[in-house]
């Protein structure tokens, strides 16, 4: 299943896609700011191999990545990678950016 915005990828593609196995050892709160038409503010708890996504803000994120809507639903949909988004400066990270390569096997980035 493909997303067409950044809400229908965390509300509904995320969590069908989420492999809980790949999840193991990862203990973290990742914030997402999407910018752009379709943007928002995500922040997606992992812990105990088990996904949470929220609205909002939290306020002590492990990593936040920023992204431009159309840019992110073509990473998610596999258009882009996440290392060429990062490489082109069309994904930028603040924080710890070992767990944003854990990210990326579980689909997020």
């Amino acid at each position: 299943m493909e997303a067409t915005t950044p809400k229908e990828f965390f509300e509904k593609v995320l969590p069908a896609r989420f492999d809980s196995s790949k999840a193991a050892g990862v203990d973290a709160v990742v914030q997402l700011n999407i910018t752009g038409d379709n943007g928002g503010d995500w922040y997606i708890i992992i812990k105990d191999q088990k996904l949470e996504v929220k609205t909002g803000i939290h306020a002590t994120p492990v990593i936040t990545a920023k992204m431009k809507d159309t840019d992110y639903v073509d990473m998610v949909n596999g258009k882009i990678t996440g290392d060429k988004a990062y490489m082109t400066g069309k994904l930028r990270f603040k924080g710890n950016i070992s767990v944003g390569m854990k990210l990326k096997g579980l689909g997020i980035l």
